[in-house]
């Protein structure tokens, strides 16, 4: 009897996890990922906000969802309205306006950098929220002024996700991030701490998120982190509802059924 030898099949390749990982993660917008690879100036205008590009770097970024500039820098006495207001009449953009008062010894330099950093990061996070309509981007000329501190691409879609991941762990449920909120029925309230009573004092059944922000003088998303901690605690409801509408609320998701029935449960001991 002859024997047949075979020769065995190869080995099939072992996947690197770390580097299917790194191919698969496409940053939060395509398009402000290649914009950077290319270290392309300009304007990418999103559905929620406004991305200012120098070298394939963030320099500015606006929302309407998130204060600016000058709210963060007036709010709380670091300038007087008067005086922001007469630098962003002769600057074109709010950065620039900012570079004028230290200019003129109106500010500090640390403190313009702490405030802008502050606003690019919290108007970044709306402008790349998932959107429905495709980003549009406009080419402007190089050595743009006014630019204060230029953030990478990667550094602030990570801080992005970064957020959005907080947000989620704190309350899954995003229905108060931008609606009118109203206080709950409840009988009695939770410790508070005084940042969460100050937003609580706010709301009235009118106010969002944000505009209780702009109200506070805070960036936008520091208050989301608030107002989602007091709608885990069933502080607050969204208030285009009732709060007992909201309660019988139905979704889909899991997380945000069991966390309600969680809650229901130990208002009720």
């Amino acid at each position: 009897m002859t024997a047949v030898t075979t020769t065995p099949p190869p080995r099939l390749p072992v996947r690197d996890k770390a580097e299917a990982r790194e191919r698969a993660w496409g940053g939060v917008s395509p398009m402000l990922t290649r914009l950077a690879a290319e270290r392309a100036t300009g304007v990418l205008v999103r559905e929620r906000g406004t991305l200012h590009l120098a070298e394939g770097r963030v320099v500015h970024a606006e929302s309407p969802a998130a204060p600016g500039l000058g709210t963060l820098l007036t709010a709380h006495g670091t300038l007087d309205a008067d005086t922001w207001r007469q630098a962003a009449d002769e600057a074109a953009e709010p950065p620039g306006a900012g570079l004028l008062l230290v200019g003129r010894g109106r500010l500090t330099r640390g403190a313009l950098e702490l405030c802008h950093l502050e606003t690019l990061y919290d108007a970044a996070y709306f402008a790349l929220a998932p959107s429905s309509t495709p980003g549009r981007f406009r080419y402007t000329s190089p050595g743009r002024s006014g630019a204060v501190r230029a953030v990478p691409v990667a550094a602030l879609e990570h801080e992005t996700l970064r957020r959005r991941d907080l947000l989620h762990r704190i309350w899954p449920d995003p229905a108060t991030d931008e609606a009118p909120l109203l206080r709950a029925d409840t009988v009695a309230l939770p410790d508070l701490t005084a940042r969460q009573r100050a937003v609580l004092h706010l709301v009235d059944g009118v106010r969002t998120a944000p505009e209780i922000a702009r109200a506070m003088g805070r960036p936008a998303f520091h208050t989301l982190v608030d107002v989602r901690r007091l709608a885990a605690a069933g502080v607050l409801v969204r208030g285009a509802l009732k709060p007992a509408e909201a309660a019988r609320i139905e979704t889909t998701d899991p997380d945000i059924t069991l966390l309600k029935r969680l809650r229901d449960a130990l208002e009720s001991l």
